[in-house]
């Protein structure tokens, strides 16, 4: 008979005050491979989070017997923390000194971003690392981190960033590996292989539990658990289970003529020229990253831009956004003005709405979804200043048009992945910005409301003149009013 690792049973799961799940019942056994699915918003990650004992737990039996027999046993262990690891989808980083949090725009400040560790530093840094099959120097070839080993951590993609993480956690060694969307983020070819790389995690002895969309369930897997409504619906072995056990609603559709009412009240300025880059090239130290670009973009045009993991796609969207000072070293033109010809970074910002899932760790802990959304008047990461009444019926019109007025007083942080995307939606748009940069929009959103916000997307461009950046590495997410198509490789165009 297979140990239990963990059991729930008839137990009550907070999120900071607020119940989450109440009567739920789970229990986990070593050698059982679970993923946990469900529409966003389910409630699969604060699931994932409570396995990991980071919500507040209470009910009839909350068991974590196995774990609970080795602490006792070994003085090699002194808390179960040390024997289970969770990898979430936001991370946020400290400095060298442990002191401050890293910010947006370090990354592309090279005297700022030495303040940060690199990735085998930060490998080396954890103080719970314990000897077993899973050592730095495996983990560093196996998780194809060599090249990046003396890199800062700020300056890691979003797709780099998550190995770096999954690394940060097998370096434990752990009895439980919780992973929270981890293929979110991936390109093609770090998504193939991560078939393989679970397949040898779990042959190390590790049990798995992953938050997963239906449709990339690894082969690994061995038992599913269905979420709705913050319910578990159905536990089963994967061979029973069918994808039609997870409902699905009615698709959502959006008021047009509110719409361009609402874009109506900040006219929208006319350029010829929104972007042109000419023979453009980025460096730190000897490493290349962004290396003869050519490219110009027109007003009202909407373009796909993709690459692979550190292909350069952030590098050169912060040349835009006015987030990089290697800018003024570079021969760009932004909406009809040569880049250093007086223009401030804030001129440059109120041109542009920007939708990333990287900015959601930014965010000030205690921001409201009110106040992410006002933030957008201001182009800054978090509201600074006191909320303003006159702006207040504005963000519930633009939240009541996205079918997000329920959230006007929650927190932006309790709030799903498919609601911060929206809010950072209209975050975005409240402006009526020359210029959206949509950086990978649809992570952490299963597959209709992916379908939902590209229908927004779609319907804004065809109702204003708007220029749109769309970034992804899902062709199925890219929206129907894209037309033009960039793709990076190595820092260099290939198309």
């Amino acid at each position: 008979m297979k140990e239990i690792l963990l059991q729930f049973s008839n137990v009550t799961i907070k999120n900071n005050a607020t119940v989450v799940f109440s009567n739920l019942n789970f229990t986990l056994k070593k050698g059982e491979y679970w993923a946990i699915v469900g529409k966003s918003g389910s409630g699969k990650t604060t699931l994932l989070e409570a396995l990991a004992g980071k919500k507040h737990i209470s009910g009839v039996t909350v068991a974590y017997t196995y774990f609970d027999s080795i602490i006792q046993g070994s003085a090699e262990h002194n808390s179960r923390n040390n024997l289970i690891a969770l990898v979430s989808s936001t991370q946020q980083f400290k400095n060298r000194s442990n002191t401050t949090d890293l910010y947006y725009q370090q990354r592309f400040n090279s005297s700022d971003s030495e303040d940060a560790q690199t990735v085998r530093e930060y490998l080396l840094s954890d103080t719970t690392a314990s000897h077993g099959y899973w050592t730095i120097e495996k983990i560093i070839a196996r998780l194809n981190l060599s090249t990046l080993a003396d890199k800062e951590i700020i300056k890691l993609s979003n797709g780099e960033t998550r190995r770096l993480m999954l690394a940060k956690a097998l370096v434990k060694n752990p009895v439980l590996l919780l992973l929270d969307a981890p293929l979110v983020g991936l390109d093609t070819t770090n998504r193939a292989d991560f078939n393989l790389l679970l397949k040898e995690i779990t042959a190390s002895g590790i049990t798995v539990v992953i938050t997963v969309s239906t449709n990339k369930i690894p082969n690994t897997i061995t038992h599913i658990a269905v979420l709705d409504d913050c319910k578990i619906v159905s536990q089963q072995p994967i061979e029973k289970f069918r994808t039609n056990d997870i409902s699905v609603s009615g698709g959502m559709d959006i008021n047009v003529e509110f719409l361009k009412q609402l874009l109506s009240k900040n006219p929208m300025p006319q350029y010829n020229t929104i972007i042109k880059m000419q023979d453009v090239a980025i460096k730190y130290g000897d490493k290349t990253i962004l290396d003869t670009i050519n490219w110009e973009v027109k007003q009202g045009e909407r373009w796909a831009l993709s690459g692979h993991n550190g292909a350069g796609k952030s590098t050169l969207l912060s040349l835009v956004n006015g987030d990089n000072p290697q800018a003024y070293a570079n021969n760009i033109v932004l909406f009809d003005k040569q880049r250093g010809s007086g223009e401030s970074i804030w001129d440059i910002k109120k041109k542009i709405g920007f939708v990333s899932p990287e900015l959601f760790q930014y965010f000030p802990a205690r921001s409201g979804c009110l106040e992410v959304i006002e933030s957008g008047l201001y182009d800054t990461i978090g509201l600074f200043r006191t909320p303003s009444p006159k702006n207040r019926k504005l963000i519930l019109q633009w939240m009541q048009l996205l079918g997000i007025e329920e959230y006007s007083n929650k927190l932006f942080s309790n709030a799903s992945a498919s609601i911060q995307r929206l809010c950072l939606l209209a975050r975005a748009l409240i402006k009526n910005p020359p210029l959206l940069i949509f950086d990978e929009p649809c992570q952490g959103m299963d597959a209709e409301q992916r379908d939902h916000f590209k229908f927004l997307t779609d319907t804004i461009c065809k109702n204003s003149n708007v220029t749109l950046i769309y970034v992804s590495h899902y062709p199925e997410d890219i929206p129907q009013s894209v037309t033009h198509f960039l793709k990076l490789e190595n820092g260099r165009m290939v198309n």
